[in-house]
């Protein structure tokens, strides 16, 4: 990391009207914030920088103030207001900074990555400006009513990006002495005369421009994976009956389980698991016992239910684990029956579904033949 430090000037006072009607893109969401805090953040992630201002539009002033709610560094400044162009909004953000070198940057570039900044503040020790930029790797035509006319040499071109780094004085100066509204500061730069240097940026260094750019920076970004894992545990006794339904398969015994439903111990802790995945409460609170349109009813019911609500909340079932405890019946005979009903189920293959059983070995109700218990876990992944 470069010993100097400087300022940073974020401009973030446009409308964006290419990426779409509704708020301006600084302040659409990404990745549940807006672009601008993203921005924000990268550029304090540099300990070099020594300040931080951003110039925004007057009518954005609580759209700005629910975007840095979030951000405690000492080292952001009350923000500027800017003006009718984009020169005129530098202009008036250079105006308020005092330091001895400034980086200024696009309010829509959230990607900035801190060896960026390294190595534009290194420039800065030899040179009086400085930007980002990377080679144009393309090929490129020069069109005409949308055809093909004549191949353009790409050697020596480049594509700028920001931050772009003065000296204060020069980029200050250099304002000062045009009118014109130039489309950067670069411009802007040799404009007045200055030589301004090359460093090669990154190509993740997009700016947000179209509407189609958001799903590009959460790409690039990387999409942050929200994996959960829930547990369920039920228990039911033996009563009357012939048979017992485990996993949604019948199995014969010369008792039964009783239950408000069909007591199906196993399929219940596999929901209760999901439900428990998504906080969403447990099976009871979805179809009460209470209920008399519960009664006897078959527990796929049940678990579509928290299947269909992983879906509705972007999740994916990843992987089941049920593991059955009794003395009797004998689970392992019917575990691969299970396991396929329970893919018929939910829509999870097979074999991200595991069914096993065990004893308590004599110990406990389970031990004494009194019911059946079950426990397992579930994981949702949502991307």
């Amino acid at each position: 990391m470069s010993d100097i430090t400087a300022e940073f000037l974020i401009v973030a006072a446009g409308r964006g009207t290419r990426a779409g009607s509704g708020i301006p893109k600084q302040y659409r969401p990404l990745r549940g914030k807006p672009v601008l805090y993203h921005t924000i953040s990268a550029c304090l992630a540099s300990k070099a920088i020594t300040r931080l201002r951003v110039v925004i539009h007057p009518d954005d002033l609580h759209l700005y103030n629910d975007t840095i709610a979030l951000i405690s560094d000492p080292r952001l400044e009350p923000p500027v207001f800017g003006g009718s162009s984009r020169s005129e909004s530098v202009r008036r953000g250079l105006a308020a900074c005092d330091g001895s070198h400034v980086l200024i940057h696009d309010g829509a570039r959230p990607l900035l990555e801190c060896r960026n900044i390294d190595a534009l503040l290194e420039s800065l020790r030899h040179e009086r400006a400085a930007f980002l930029a990377v080679p144009v790797v393309d090929a490129l035509w020069k069109a005409e009513n949308g055809t093909a006319q004549s191949p353009v040499s790409r050697d020596g071109l480049w594509r700028a990006q920001t931050p772009q780094a003065f000296r204060l004085d020069d980029i200050r100066t250099a304002h000062a002495a045009t009118s014109d509204d130039l489309p950067d500061d670069v411009e802007t730069a040799k404009a007045y005369g200055l030589e301004v240097s090359i460093v090669e940026g990154s190509q993740t260094n997009i700016k947000i421009t179209q509407a189609g750019d958001f799903a590009l920076a959460e790409q690039l970004m990387g999409a942050e994976m929200d994996i959960r894992t829930g547990n369920g545990f039920d228990v039911h006794k033996f009563g009357p009956g012939d048979h017992v339904t485990l996993n949604g398969i019948r199995i014969p015994h010369d008792r039964g389980l009783v239950g408000h439903s069909d007591a199906d111990v196993a399929m219940h802790t596999l929901t209760d698991a999901i439900f428990g995945a998504l906080a969403e409460g447990d099976i009871g609170q979805w179809f009460p016992p209470s209920e008399a349109e519960w009664k006897g009813a078959a527990s796929d019911i049940f678990l579509r239910k928290a299947v269909e609500r992983t879906a509705e909340r972007g999740f994916t079932i990843t992987h089941m684990d049920c593991t059955i405890i009794c003395e009797e019946p004998k689970i392992g005979p019917h575990t691969t029956a299970m396991r396929q009903k329970l893919a018929q189920i939910t829509g999870v293959d097979v074999d991200r579904i595991s069914v096993k059983a065990t004893t308590t070995e004599q110990l406990g109700f389970a031990g004494r033949k009194e019911g059946i218990a079950a426990q397992a876990t579930a994981t949702l992944v949502k991307l």
